[in-house]
């Protein structure tokens, strides 16, 4: 199953689609964490239909609780989704 996390948004890891290396360094650093996260916690995942595309559950990451979207946003590794700032664009 490909899921695709709701409420977030980290950078492209693979073409810097608006912010170049700068991107793509972020956006390895984001992965990274969440494998960090994922590996040393207990989490649950809630899902909640498909994506636009139809290949994607759409679900919500959490652990003791928190969804894990909140966490690499606080960490300044994603942006709230779909309104928030693409800070690695600039």
């Amino acid at each position: 199953m490909s899921l695709r996390l709701q409420s977030y948004d980290t950078p492209e890891p693979y073409d810097g689609i608006c912010g170049g290396e700068k991107e793509v360094a972020l956006a390895t650093r984001a992965s990274s964490r969440l494998l960090e996260l994922l590996n040393s916690n207990t989490f649950a995942v809630e899902t909640f239909g498909v994506d636009g595309t139809g290949s994607r559950t759409l679900a919500t990451i959490r652990i003791a609780g928190r969804d894990v979207g909140e966490v690499l946003i606080e960490e300044g590794l994603a942006r709230r989704w779909p309104d928030g700032d693409e800070f690695w664009c600039r």
